[in-house]
């Protein structure tokens, strides 16, 4: 957990480790808040979809923390003397979508000049302070459920070469849009003691790093891992982000991938936008979580265990 140099007259909860971009301050015995922020560029041609996908990635940290989100603040950096303005309507629209549908408001925003578009939120949310998910509360002995496919980054640079089908691509819009309300709730429900979204750093970078700040191993089954339609295929065909490349030779003294393809070791480290959550349950809640998760059209699975040894990720 970062303070992100604020000055706060409450107590910042020392400890809770919730990632880079997040913080968490404890205002009295019953109440906490939680404050995050993240920008994208743009992952699709159509503005009003960039704005649902930006929205929709800005606000999955707040979840990620089991908290809900109460209003956010647009961060937009915006080339005007290329870009319309009639565009960057769009774009607000797509924001306020995701704000509709995940029942907080926004408040208002900055946008700067910048030759490169960009656009995201910083959102504000609460929690109980007894009750935040965190990234370094895995415990030995637990089910590993992840609640989204894997393959947002293979996708994305997919469309960016024009090689994606509108099939494809669909499918990863449908799946970057979904919230992740109902995960953090099911996470909750299911007492789940450590929780972390999928973004950029891949499966391997977040969950590897649960694994380090939770001191535990976990072992994932490749064959169990949930993947957007078209995603293994383009990965065949040699469509991978370089960003999933770095998240690779950045987790290799942490990864044991036995005998495992390159090409399965870049999926697992494949750069995500918006993705899903992972959490830790034990055994006997799994089973009903996922169920719960499939239920509401979730593309979820239990994707490994943990297990009381030296912290790494194991890929079986």
């Amino acid at each position: 957990m970062r303070d992100l140099g604020a000055s706060n007259p409450k107590e910042l909860l020392v400890g809770t480790s919730t990632g880079d971009d997040a913080a968490v301050w404890k205002l009295d015995d019953d109440r906490a808040v939680v404050s995050t922020a993240d920008f994208i560029t743009p992952v699709v041609d159509d503005a009003r979809t960039w704005g649902r996908v930006a929205a929709a990635n800005s606000v999955s940290d707040i979840y990620a923390m089991g908290a809900r989100p109460l209003f956010a603040l647009n961060l937009v950096g915006w080339n005007t003397d290329a870009l319309p303005t009639a565009l960057l309507r769009e774009l607000l629209a797509g924001g306020q979508d995701i704000a509709t549908k995940g029942g907080f408001a926004i408040v208002g925003g900055h946008t700067i000049d910048d030759p490169e578009p960009k656009y995201g939120m910083s959102v504000t949310g609460e929690v109980h302070p007894d009750r935040v998910l965190t990234n370094a509360g895995l415990e030995p002995g637990q089910d590993l459920i992840l609640t989204k496919p894997l393959g947002i980054g293979v996708i994305t640079t997919a469309i960016k070469a024009d090689v994606a089908s509108e099939e494809v691509t669909a499918g990863a819009v449908d799946s970057m849009t979904r919230l992740n309300d109902l995960g953090s709730r099911v996470a909750i429900a299911a007492g789940a003691t450590g929780c972390t979204d999928i973004t950029g750093f891949g499966l391997l970078g977040h969950l590897g790093r649960m694994a380090i700040e939770s001191e535990v191993e976990v072992e994932v089954m490749f064959d169990s891992l949930p993947f957007l339609d078209g995603a293994v295929e383009l990965a065949a065909d040699g469509i991978m982000p370089g960003g999933s490349r770095r998240n690779l030779a950045w987790g290799e003294e942490l990864l044991e991938a036995g005998t495992h393809s390159e090409r399965n070791r870049l999926l697992v480290a494949d750069a995500q936008t918006s993705g899903g959550l992972v959490f830790g349950v034990d055994p006997g809640e799994s089973s009903a979580a996922l169920a719960q998760l499939v239920e509401e059209g979730h593309q979820a699975a239990i994707i490994g265990t943990t297990s009381e040894r030296t912290p790494r990720f194991r890929l079986v």
